[in-house]
């Protein structure tokens, strides 16, 4: 550039204001004439000398035209104060919603837009797609949450949710009668945190699948997952850790009746139960446990022994304790009886339990007996019986097609015989099973002689699958999980993975075609998503993002969207698709 341009031509804002001014104050030409020449128009320029002059009655003119001021609008302080948050989010690789997600539970009112926007000009591209193993695995700065209060609703706000998605159960809490039983359970509360809202806080973390229990983890700063409970966000690692330690035993056996009584008013629980074994790793100083075979882990480890029981048709969990010594092992099955007969107002209508040949003896056979309960079991497969068992003529055998996972059927070959028992009073209905993959025949046996040779097979099928079943809950609940922080008593801990399982069964058996899938299938395909909520007077509407089984999940939701929540402020809960994915 050539020096006499630097003057000719202003390069600033600043430079050209500066010349205008000189010449209209300096030189005294008019402003009309400094106006055209400097492109200003008459109230524009005139505008410019009246904010001089008064700068110049205020001695306010040190360094006006020497410095180019930056363009543009000012940002808010809020945006200055949260941009170290979200730059400290983005170096751990947070995304934006991620990132919108923390804010929201600062306080901070900025659009994702403005997020972007601080990260770009920071000199951060756009984060690659990742995979959902690398974004469990993510770690947050330390940036304190804020403290967990009851939602007030005061005034109308928006904000952005990433686990939105577990909203989707709040009707089956409400309308099925859930939110009363926990009220009138015997769990404790705060003068914050009630009873109810303790316990759905424990619920939104299972059903929302967190396996790291960091304490300044994001979970317990998403807005949506503190809404579930009623909460602005959920409470910090120590808190759920105290809580657990002021529940009983006999807290939790208690809700688990009031549950169970539930689940026969709603015809959930038919005449058949299944009943297992499941071992929960135990992770701190193990000398007082014994030590139980987990399948698992493919070992034997100190652990707790846990007995569940589930309905084969429905899926719901009725009844589950982890107090199981080896030494009443086969008592386990007459304290379920008990159990089932204290929360249930019909004692007759369970017909049926299901168990493998390690959950009982003979003895305690013939007790179910006598007390005129049908039993399906496995009798164990001495060297003897088997040898008998080969020797029998193929045309005895019978072959008959049963359930398989995944809704398919597959063939098997029984044979049928009766036989007596040591230690139980007459005989017992011996069902012989070969073809479903094992080298070994299975051996059923039951005290039922009238139910068809077929039926009792079925029964028994469904009991393989249950063992699956159990597996898979066991871990989505992450109740054997070594990464969790969290200390939590194991009772409580299995109650609450109950209550969370068959809430995600009533979910599945409203969805057509689905109801087979397990609780991790279930999450993954329908709730796992963010999305944009809005409270105002009446409602609170949730906006969950494009998905491919959305349009099904909201036309179940439909059904109940003239539905009420006390913990929410007794607005109605309407949830919709968004517009942007």
């Amino acid at each position: 550039m050539k020096c006499l341009d630097f003057f000719l031509y202003h390069s600033t804002t600043a430079q050209k204001q500066y010349e205008a001014l000189r010449l209209y104050f300096v030189e005294g030409v008019p402003a009309v004439e400094v106006a055209k020449k400097f492109g200003y128009t008459y109230r524009g320029f005139t505008t410019i000398v009246g904010d001089f002059i008064k700068k110049c009655k205020n001695n306010d003119t040190k360094d006006l035209y020497f410095t180019d001021k930056p363009r543009g609008r000012k940002r808010p302080d809020n945006i200055l104060s949260a941009k170290n948050i979200i730059l400290s989010l983005r170096q751990t690789n947070h995304s934006v919603d991620e990132i919108k997600t923390v804010l929201d539970s600062k306080g901070f009112d900025i659009c994702a837009k403005t997020v972007y926007n601080i990260l770009k000009e920071a000199g951060f591209k756009r984060l690659a797609r990742r995979k959902k193993e690398i974004t469990e695995q993510l770690q947050c700065p330390q940036i304190p949450a804020e403290k967990s209060v009851a939602l007030s609703f005061e005034q109308p706000e928006e904000f952005k949710s990433n686990s939105a998605g577990i909203l989707c159960l709040l009707p089956y809490i409400e309308k099925l009668g859930i939110r009363q039983i926990i009220e009138e359970s015997h769990y404790p509360g705060t003068k914050q945190i009630s009873p109810l809202n303790s316990i759905l806080s424990f619920v939104g973390l299972k059903a929302s699948n967190v396996r790291r229990y960091t304490a300044d983890d994001i979970w317990c700063m998403d807005r949506g997952t503190g809404m579930f409970a009623g909460l602005n966000v959920l409470p910090k690692a120590a808190w759920f850790t105290s809580y657990s330690d002021r529940v009983t035993t006999d807290m939790n056996m208690f809700f688990l009746m009031k549950l169970s009584k539930k689940w026969v008013e709603l015809g959930l629980t038919d005449d058949t139960i299944n009943l297992d074994f499941t071992t929960i790793p135990y992770w701190g100083n193990s000398e007082h446990l014994e030590n139980n075979w987990s399948g698992k882990r493919t070992k034997a480890l100190a652990s707790m022994l846990a007995v569940l029981a589930q309905d084969p048709d429905s899926g719901i969990i009725d009844y589950g304790n982890t107090n199981v010594l080896h030494k009443d092992e086969s008592a386990v099955v007459l304290e379920f009886l008990d159990f089932y007969r204290r929360s249930a107002e019909k004692k007759d209508n369970l017909k049926y339990l299901v168990f493998d040949s390690k959950f009982t003896n003979y003895q305690n056979l013939n007790k179910l007996n006598q007390d005129n309960v049908k039993f399906i079991t496995i009798r164990r497969r001495g060297k003897n019986i088997v040898e008998r068992l080969e020797n029998i003529p193929k045309s005895k055998w019978k072959t008959i097609r049963v359930e398989a996972s995944g809704n398919k059927k597959r063939a098997l070959s029984v044979y049928e015989e009766e036989v007596e028992l040591q230690g139980y009073e007459g005989k017992v209905r011996q069902i012989c099973i070969t073809g479903h993959g094992k080298i070994k025949p299975a051996i059923i046996i039951t005290n039922d002689f009238d139910i068809s040779l077929e039926a009792i097979v079925r029964k028994y099928a469904k009991r393989w699958l249950i063992e699956k079943e159990i597996s898979e809950q066991i871990s989505f609940y992450h109740l054997n999980n070594v990464s969790s922080s969290m200390v939590i008593k194991v009772d409580f801990d299995l109650t609450m993975s109950i209550l969370t399982h068959n809430i995600f069964r009533l979910l599945a058996n409203d969805l057509p075609r689905y109801e087979h899938l397990s609780d991790q299938s279930l999450y993954e395909q329908f709730l796992l998503n963010s999305a944009d909520i809005e409270i105002n007077e009446e409602s609170i509407i949730i906006k969950l993002k494009k998905k491919r089984n959305l349009p099904l999940l909201l036309e179940t939701m439909e059904k109940y969207k003239d539905i009420t929540y006390p913990w929410l402020g007794n607005k109605k809960i309407i949830i919709e698709g968004a517009t942007h994915s």
